[in-house]
């Protein structure tokens, strides 16, 4: 499968700066993959899909305010830096990128807040990334306070807007528990407290597992030929407990919904030879693409994705390349809103 194969004009007035008003609120496209039938709904109407038994895999974790703005030492420049990942906890050594990148060397020293911060550069890993070691001599639970008081939530680019006091709140699943992500797992931003609350009642159980986002979920693909393409590594972790809810319900022949891309990612990182799901901790590069076998999911919630995206691919994998582009055309026609706080999609 080629890289051309997914591209598509996209108007910019449809990438979403906003969440809908409710989350439960935001339009949902239907796609049925045994008869090609696409019916447009609301993102509460999901209920109306599932019965009791069935499972849904939602990602639980939790966006930190990952972007910070400091100033270089002697120069005063204003600087970005993105934190991606820590790398090592005792040193404060973390992975970043920094922008503008041209002006930051080895051996500058940044300075975050009134001075309440400072990091020093050590090293250069791609163009615009660096390895910074935060120079604080607090506990690690004062060093996080102070990136929390610091640190803004980390919009996606191409939001234009400067990020807003709602934003902490709904640039975050309800259900996120586990802090380590730079992006929100999105399809997850759909489900109210209500919404989960009502699908609890009718019976549907829910299976956490959890991948925490790295901008290698967004990276651009560089190549014609997809096979060439190789994701960033990011954490993922299944427990027994979500396995066994997932292997039970397999086994009932109840349906398995996978929320999100990551979630996706996440069960086909660590699947038996007879199926099954297997707990698992450790890190995933996975990267699905036309044509794929998926060994879980039976249905799939995601959010409209941008051309040519790892994001979109998958999903094309899931649906079938030309229903999903077929959708995606419709989507456009509809003015459904893409992108991170944009409308669901519903593959069964």
């Amino acid at each position: 499968m080629k890289l051309s194969k997914f591209k598509f004009d996209l108007p910019t007035e449809l990438l979403a700066e906003h969440p809908a008003e409710n989350r439960d609120e935001s339009r949902m496209m239907v796609v049925h993959r045994d008869t090609g039938e696409i019916e447009h709904r609301m993102f509460k109407d999901v209920l109306e899909y599932f019965d009791e038994g069935d499972v849904f895999i939602m990602n639980d974790t939790k966006v930190f305010p990952a972007r910070l703005y400091g100033n270089k030492e002697k120069t005063g420049a204003k600087i970005e830096v993105f934190l991606l990942r820590e790398l090592n906890r005792e040193s404060l050594l973390w992975d970043v990128l920094v922008d503008p990148a041209r002006k930051i060397r080895i051996g500058n020293k940044l300075y975050f807040g009134d001075d309440d911060l400072v990091a020093e550069v050590i090293d250069n890993t791609t163009s615009r990334g660096r390895t910074l070691r935060f120079l604080f001599d607090g506990s690690h639970e004062e060093f996080k306070a102070i990136i929390e008081r610091l640190g803004e939530t980390p919009l996606p680019k191409y939001i234009q807007r400067a990020v807003e006091p709602e934003d902490e709140e709904r640039y975050q699943t309800v259900y996120a528990k586990k802090e380590g992500s730079v992006a929100a797992p999105t399809a997850g931003l759909h489900f109210s407290k209500n919404l989960l609350k009502k699908m609890e009642i009718k019976g549907i159980d829910f299976a956490y597992v959890t991948l925490h986002v790295g901008l290698g979920t967004f990276r651009s693909v560089e190549v014609e030929d997809l096979t060439k393409h190789k994701m960033d590594s990011e954490e993922a972790e299944v427990d027994e407990v979500a396995a066994e809810i997932v292997n039970s319900a397999k086994k009932n022949k109840k349906k398995i919904i996978a929320v999100g891309t990551t979630s996706m990612r996440t069960i086909e990182t660590s699947v038996s030879t007879d199926g099954f799901l297997k707990s698992h901790k450790g890190w995933t590069n996975k990267f699905i693409f036309p044509p794929y076998d998926f060994k879980i999911a039976d249905a799939m919630i995601t959010n409209f994705h941008t051309p040519e995206s790892t994001l979109l691919m998958m999903t094309a994998a899931f649906g079938g390349y030309d229903l999903i582009m077929k959708a995606y055309k419709e989507a456009i026609k509809e003015k459904y809103r893409f992108y991170s706080y944009g409308d669901a999609m519903l593959i069964i």
